[in-house]
């Protein structure tokens, strides 16, 4: 197709605490945005739930306040892609649409108990090597099953083909088709302990573990290509929902990591390092993920993941938690008016540690705290602890990898933040590079649907197109990068199996 000037593709980024809208055009760049945030429940402890209506209705509401705020009609909308919070799970009637339950999200920890169970059984190995995953409550199985167990009857009315599971994607596009489409994509089905990575498709001794009939699955479909269509009653006309991708794969695409070793870093809710390695997975020994990146086109994409819970959740903590700073974005004048960190270090293990911990009983601490600490120490110490979290991941990463990074691509809402750029380069020792649009989780899910409709003609083109708005170069002495560290390792040793403690 020929793509003019007038005609657009829709983002929906469905992310953990808020849903946006984006419309992007022809080179790339942002049109409108809409945004709005959702309602978080703490049910328990560790416990974390979203209103799966609510995600369905914010999502719907800033599609349509994006199209009216910016005066573009359905018409214009060439295609149509999804991106989204990739292991929150959802179970739900196939004949009415109601969900059973809400939503259990990614960062739900009560499933600990379940990989305990599976892993003193001896499973670990055989989830790791088909599905590139470790056994932890971060994934979507246990959480399916966990729902199985306690809404009564539902197993059995799963087996008789009655309910439906899948994580947001599915939700959202079973929603948006009017209940046409029951599918998800490799990226996010690489995402929830089901999915043999190797085979790309549903795996029938993993599903017997875990007791999930198979008539609950969505079907697998493309990443980039026919997914559905988007019904005209939603936004005014029918547009081709034809991109689809977990949000931290849908980064990397947007990111334009396309070759082999490209690697990058949103650091929203949580942080998450995703390295490209090609057509083939590669297996860690550092305990990273193994994931499908994309699939399209007849080819599958495959990266490396590292992932940290709390990312710009922990500056989230210190406004609405203990109240420091009434808005995020305070937090960098805040953090910047100390020289450093006083020697208060915060492991902000609020839901667990992921990598390469993958402790689910480690629990959030502060350490060095004197008469002398101020809340800016503590804001400094919050936003060194996403560096310091990130560090160790891409450390994992290189080791696994075999090779030293060039550069980090950064995006997300606190790769804003240039003090947390700064530091994240410091520790790392290579350039962290922010690229002129940070949007790049709803960017690589308008890139995957305009390439299926021929309004971008082929990756090549997304790659000449990325810019880069500034590079951190590192300017820390390797003697100080050190003490830092030696100093996260203590504070991070005496936060791991608190909840276990007895």
């Amino acid at each position: 197709m020929e793509a003019r000037s007038d005609q657009f593709v829709l983002a929906l980024d469905q992310g953990t605490t808020s849903a946006r809208a984006i419309l992007f055009g022809r080179h790339g760049n942002i049109h409108g945005i809409a945004q709005q945030e959702i309602t978080q429940h703490y049910p328990q402890p560790g416990w974390v739930e979203h209103d799966t209506d609510e995600i369905w209705q914010v999502q719907l509401a800033v599609a349509r306040a994006v199209l009216r705020d910016n005066g573009v009609s359905a018409t214009q909308i060439v295609a149509a892609g999804i991106t989204n919070q990739r292991e929150t799970t959802v179970l739900w009637d196939r004949s009415t649409g109601e969900p059973l339950h809400r939503a259990i999200v990614w960062q739900d920890r009560r499933t600990a108990g379940i990989c305990d169970e599976l892993t003193a059984a001896g499973h670990a190995e055989l989830f790791r090597e088909r599905t590139g995953l470790v056994v932890d409550a971060y994934f979507s199985g246990t959480k399916l099953k966990w729902l199985l167990d306690h809404i009564p009857d539902a197993r059995a009315r799963a087996e008789r083909g009655e309910l439906a599971f899948g994580t947001i994607d599915s939700w959202l596009a079973w929603k948006l088709s009017g209940g046409q489409a029951h599918v998800t994509d490799p990226s996010n089905a690489s995402r929830t302990l089901l999915f043999d990575i190797h085979r790309r498709c549903w795996d029938d001794e993993l599903l017997a573990l875990l007791d999930i009939p198979p008539a609950l699955l969505p079907r697998i479909v493309d990443s980039s290509g026919e997914i559905a269509t988007i019904a005209a009653e939603w936004l005014g006309a029918e547009i081709p929902l034809s991109g689809m991708a977990g949000d931290q794969q849908a980064a990397t695409f947007g990111q334009a990591c396309l070759e082999h070793g490209m690697a990058k870093s949103t650091y929203g809710t949580g942080c998450f390092l995703l390295m490209n390695t090609g057509q083939a997975p590669m297996a860690s020994s550092h305990r990273l993920l193994t994931t499908v990146g994309w699939q399209r086109q007849g080819h599958t994409t495959y990266l490396l993941e590292g992932s940290v819970f709390m990312g710009g959740a922990t500056v989230q903590w210190l406004r609405d938690g203990l109240g420091l700073i009434s808005s995020a974005d305070q937090i960098e004048a805040l953090a910047a008016s100390v020289p450093d960190n006083g020697g208060v270090y915060l492991v902000p293990a609020h839901t667990g540690l992921g990598a390469p911990y993958w402790d689910p009983f480690a629990r959030g601490a502060l350490f060095g705290l004197t008469r002398g600490t101020t809340r800016a120490h503590i804001a400094r110490a919050a936003l060194e602890a996403i560096a310091f979290q990130s560090a160790e991941v891409l450390q994992a990463m290189e080791n696994d990898a075999g090779q030293r990074l060039s550069e980090l691509r950064v995006d997300g809402g606190a790769a804003k933040n240039d003090l947390l750029m700064q530091f994240q380069a410091d520790l790392l020792g290579v350039p962290v590079v922010r690229p002129k649009i940070t949007e790049t989780t709803a960017l690589g899910a308008a890139y995957l649907a305009g390439l299926a409709v021929g309004f971008w003609r082929d990756e090549a083109e997304l790659t000449a197109m990325w810019q880069a708005e500034h590079c951190f170069e590192p300017a820390m002495a390797e003697s100080r990068r050190t003490e830092l560290f030696a100093d996260w390792h203590r504070a991070v040793e005496r936060s791991l199996h608190w909840a276990k403690a007895e």
